[in-house]
Formats: structure tokens, C-alpha cells, sequence
């Protein structure tokens, strides 16, 4: 048989996500097929757990198991899984490791992955209907007589502030990030403040907690030590908001996430404004 006697395809036919915001992506193009293997921490869509293969964790994978589902793709997130794309690369498998860390760079994660699918106009449509929620949502938040301050903790011991595409969907929503510019940190490690004090300094307005991997305790918070008069204590705003819908950087946190933050800071702004 001749080697060019292969057809033609839109991209990769089988296609390993070892984290969830590719996986909801694809199923929200419509290629959902295409997936053989998913990360064990998969929630959206819920089908996708009862349907695909969990082959990964976040900094580990079954590399066997990987292997034996025959991928002609693997997709990966950040340096984080590096070890894990080293391996299945060694393996000759084909990796593409997405590293974004801001509203802009989950769009272009999306529309790169599009591309590889062929559905380059469908998520054209999506990603800017999207937006134009975006948009919608950033224009209610300009009308708002004042803005909340707000600290989102992306874990309690010890305390770390939001990464960059979660202060920026703060910002979106109508709120400002009590901590901006630890936001620019890729790394948890880089956005740990090491003395609660300085949090209760910036008196947050609001405290909106997205504990990755265990459940927010909002009475926790409040019983921190030097924490009662914070203005989200004293006032009873503190709420919690799911890690899979804000601490995925994909479809999720630019949908379920933001409009949540949103509601939350209309809310404030309704009895503080």
C-alpha cells in the first residue's frame, strides 16, 4: 500500500485529557468521541466520569494504562504534569501540554484546541458567546457605586490567594482582588501570605473560599483569631464557590464560575453599595 494512501483526518482521532477543562471542551464541541482516557478529577460533564477511562491524577498518571488506550494525543496541563509528558514522549506518544494562566490564555487554549479538531467555527460561536457574557457581566460591574473588596482563598494552611485568571474573573464580576499582585504567580507556592494579619490589613469585603479538594468552611474562617472585625466576617459575607467550577481554567470558571462571583458581589453591592 502506498504510504500516502492514508486520508485525510481532522487531527488526532484518540485523545488522553489529563485534565478536566480539555475534556469539557471537547465535549462541549461535540467531539467527545475522540476522548479515550480521562483525569480521575473529572466532574464536568458528569457523564464523562461514567463514560471514559480514569487514567490520571494532576502530578501522576498510569502510564500503562495511558499506553495501552493507543493515543495519538495526550493533553496536559502546566509544568506540573512535565514529568508525566516526559515519560509518555520517551513512550513516543504525542503531548500537548497547555499552560494558561489568564482569562486571554483560556480562550487561545481553546481555540488552539479547536483547531486540532476541526471545529474551528463551532468554537468560534461558543467562545464568543462567551465573551459576550463576559462583556455583559463586566458592563452590570461598571454601573456598580462601589466596588467590593474581595479575597479568595485558594487554600486555608496555608493561606493562598487566587491565581491569575480567578482575579481577573473577580474583576470581571465587579470586584477587586485584595491581593493583585500575587496573582501574576503561577505557582501556589508563590501566593502563600504567610501572616494572616496582613489579609485582616486589607479588610476584604467579601471572603469567597474554593478549598481545591475539600469543602470551605466559611465558620472556620470566621473564627480565625483577629479576624472579627473584617468587614466579610462582621457582615457575614463569606461563601464558598465549587474548585471545579473556578479553579479549572477552561470553559467552566469563564461560565459557572464568573456568574457566580457575579451574583455574589450584586448581592453585597445591594445591601453596601
Amino acid at each position: 500500500m502506498s504510504v500516502l494512501n492514508f486520508g485525510l483526518q481532522n487531527g488526532p482521532q484518540r485523545i488522553v485529557c489529563m485534565t478536566e477543562e480539555t475534556t469539557e471542551w471537547l465535549y462541549l464541541l461535540g467531539e467527545e468521541a475522540r476522548i479515550v482516557g480521562i483525569s480521575g478529577y473529572t466532574v464536568r460533564p458528569r457523564r464523562a466520569r461514567e463514560d471514559k477511562p480514569k487514567v490520571s491524577a494532576f502530578i501522576n498518571a498510569k502510564i500503562d494504562k495511558i499506553l495501552a488506550l493507543k493515543p495519538d494525543c495526550v493533553f496536559g496541563f502546566s509544568d506540573l504534569q512535565a514529568d508525566i509528558a516526559a515519560e509518555l514522549i520517551r513512550h513516543g506518544v504525542q503531548v500537548t501540554v497547555f499552560n494558561q494562566r489568564s482569562v486571554a490564555e483560556i480562550f487561545s487554549m481553546m481555540s488552539q484546541v479547536a483547531a486540532m479538531v476541526g471545529q474551528v467555527e463551532r468554537g468560534q460561536v461558543l467562545m464568543q458567546t462567551m465573551l459576550e457574557k463576559l462583556q455583559a457581566l463586566e458592563k452590570a460591574a461598571a454601573a456598580l457605586p462601589r466596588r467590593p473588596r474581595v479575597f479568595f482563598e485558594e487554600w486555608d494552611e496555608p493561606h493562598i490567594s487566587a491565581i491569575r485568571w480567578v482575579s481577573e474573573l473577580i474583576g470581571i464580576a465587579g470586584g477587586d482582588d485584595c491581593f493583585p499582585e500575587l496573582a501574576t504567580q503561577s505557582m501556589g507556592k508563590n501566593r502563600i501570605i504567610a501572616d494572616g494579619s496582613e489579609i485582616v490589613r486589607r479588610n476584604p469585603d467579601i471572603i469567597i473560599g474554593s478549598w481545591c479538594g475539600k469543602k470551605f468552611r466559611p465558620e472556620k474562617v470566621a473564627a480565625r483569631a483577629g479576624w472579627q472585625d473584617v468587614n466579610a466576617v462582621r457582615n457575614g459575607q463569606l461563601f464558598a464557590v465549587k474548585s471545579a467550577d473556578i479553579l479549572q481554567p477552561g470553559p467552566a470558571a469563564l461560565t459557572d464560575g464568573v456568574a457566580h462571583l457575579h451574583r455574589i458581589i450584586m448581592a453585597w453591592s445591594a445591601q453596601h453599595g
